[in-house]
């Protein structure tokens, strides 16, 4: 899939001599209009948007998507609301990646066809399914291939060198390295110059996936890792629509500007 858009953008922020900026907000948080609101804001600003599947049991999540997620679901958002949300962003938004994130029991209660058909009449660009691990998700990764959406493999500090080989020759455009063993939002518990050299060692395997690192990046980490192809913020996006709604603040403005300030760190 070397024309999708995943790969474009990849190719301009390369072009700029930076690492390409993947923001991550969960769908519906704190209200199905604000939510894409927030994401059409980003956008001018993120080079790939993520956005995650409100979940009751986030397995991979820490405390603040885990909140995001909590306003979402209790504010009544249903799967057919996030392929919802992912049109009306794309009817504006037509060339800016979009990637969902979610668990597979969703998928499979929503019946895996049909998800895949949903996704691909939202144009949405690639998926994120955390609790499908390879090569259990070869069918459904073959799947999302024939409809032109990019499966995003992920590889974890633990994953071995045989193992290794084998997801990089089966990824599509994009590969997602877990930075640490943890859930999302924890503080880094290993160095940058220790993740940077875990990312090398998948480039070396095939210099042509894009690998993008996450888990833990925030304002302060985030021009440590710029060597990766990308980085990926999600924990402190939601933790500053959290904060914002706490304090009765414009939440767009305040995600806006965090957003900004991540961009401009790794330029």
């Amino acid at each position: 899939m070397k024309n999708s858009l995943i790969n474009q953008s990849f190719e301009n922020a390369k072009k700029e001599n930076r690492p390409a900026l993947l923001t991550y907000t969960v769908a519906g948080d704190n209200s199905k209009k604000k939510s894409l609101e927030i994401l059409k804001s980003i956008s001018d600003y993120a080079d790939i948007c993520e956005v995650g599947f409100p979940h009751n049991t986030p397995i991979a999540d820490g405390g603040q998507i885990q909140t995001s997620a909590y306003r979402a679901i209790k504010n009544g958002i249903k799967i057919n609301d996030v392929f919802s949300i992912v049109r009306n962003f794309k009817r504006s938004k037509k060339d800016k990646p979009v990637i969902l994130m979610g668990y597979y029991n969703m998928v499979y209660q929503y019946n895996e066809n049909k998800f895949i058909s949903q996704c691909k009449k939202s144009k949405v660009d690639g998926l994120i399914i955390v609790d499908l691990p390879y090569p259990e998700n070869k069918i459904f990764a073959a799947k999302c291939k024939k409809n032109n959406i990019n499966f995003i493999q992920l590889i974890s500090p633990t994953t071995s060198k045989l193992r290794l080989k084998k997801i990089i020759n089966d990824s599509h455009d994009m590969i997602y390295y877990i930075s640490m063993l943890s859930t999302t939002g924890g503080k880094l518990k290993v160095s940058a110059k220790e993740i940077i050299t875990q990312y090398q060692i998948i480039k070396n395997h095939n210099k042509s996936k894009n690998v993008v690192i996450g888990f833990g990046i925030t304002e302060k980490t985030i021009k440590s890792l710029k060597k990766a192809d990308g980085l990926v913020v999600g924990s402190a996006i939601c933790k500053e629509i959290t904060r914002s709604i706490k304090k009765r603040q414009n939440t767009v403005t305040n995600v806006i500007n965090l957003v900004k300030r991540l961009k401009n760190k790794i330029k």
